[in-house]
């Protein structure tokens, strides 16, 4: 489990994190949560992937998470399993994905996850962070979801966007025309996959 070389992790959480590779392995069968040629390099490229954010981040106690386009659960679900005094709330407009990332959460007891089937923009919740893997491009999703994000922050980075995205930003982050931060994954990672990775901090200007 290439996780544990990463982050330290309890019991629980080594059990977790197990069970949400089999759960995916499993649900993957089914429906597409992630492409079918990336399932040997699950725990790489979307597991692991997905916890970098912990990296960056210490979320604070209570912190509210929303988790955009998660697809099979990323990066919600890993997010999740670390920082077990946080809320997350999961939502996608597909339902299959949706019904299968409720299993996951149910199986894995994470009380501190609620999904939902919704398109972001009707989302009517404010939060302290929006997280997703690059389901648009930057300014677009900006513009989806800067309502969203409470402006009054708790957290050692402000409040805002925490978007895992591959390749060439900077044309996307200049458009912001905002105080955008780009985190080189590479420097966290050293596995190749990582090399391209970034993440991008965008946070909310009052």
């Amino acid at each position: 489990m290439i996780i544990k070389q990463y982050f330290e992790l309890n019991e629980l959480q080594v059990r977790q994190f197990e069970q949400f590779y089999q759960k995916i392995t499993f649900w993957n069968e089914k429906i597409n949560l992630v492409s079918r040629k990336d399932i040997p390099h699950l725990w790489t490229r979307h597991i692991l992937h997905s916890a970098m954010i912990a990296k960056i981040i210490s979320f604070a106690p209570n912190t509210k998470i929303l988790d955009v386009g998660t697809g099979g659960g990323f990066p919600g679900i890993p997010l999740a399993i670390l920082f077990p005094d946080c809320n997350f709330t999961l939502v996608d407009s597909i339902t299959k994905k949706i019904n299968a990332v409720q299993d996951i959460v149910q199986s894995l007891g994470l009380r501190n996850v609620k999904v939902q089937v919704i398109r972001a923009e009707h989302i009517q919740e404010k939060f302290d962070f929006v997280v997703s893997r690059a389901v648009a491009q930057l300014p677009q999703f900006y513009a989806w979801v800067y309502q969203k994000i409470d402006l009054n922050s708790k957290n050692t980075l402000k409040n805002g966007i925490l978007y895992l995205k591959g390749g060439k930003i900077q044309n996307e982050v200049e458009q912001l025309a905002l105080p955008v931060t780009v985190y080189s994954l590479a420097h966290f990672a050293d596995d190749e996959f990582f090399s391209t990775k970034y993440l991008v901090h965008v946070p909310v200007v009052k």
